[in-house]
């Protein structure tokens, strides 16, 4: 069973369409060189597909790192 963070990394490098391993638990809005905002909704919505869930309106413009990404599937995650 993959883990969430795994998961993450992958469903990020899909989206970026980048090489695997190019985008790590340092990755951010920041580093990402094509994390633009149509990448990003692009990113929340493969996320929440893929673990089944509902981002927060008010947190999905905060979510601009994996380990804020992170944090906010595990409480989904938890809740469910």
């Amino acid at each position: 069973m993959k883990t969430i963070n795994e998961t993450i990394l992958r469903v990020m490098n899909e989206v970026f369409d980048t090489e695997d391993k190019e985008i790590t638990e340092k990755s951010n809005q920041d580093n990402v060189g094509n994390w633009d905002s149509l990448k990003h909704l692009d990113l929340i919505l493969a996320l929440e597909e893929e673990f089944d869930i509902t981002f927060p309106l008010e947190e999905i413009g905060n979510l601009v790192s994996f380990q804020l990404i992170k944090i906010v599937i595990e409480e989904q995650v938890e809740v469910t």
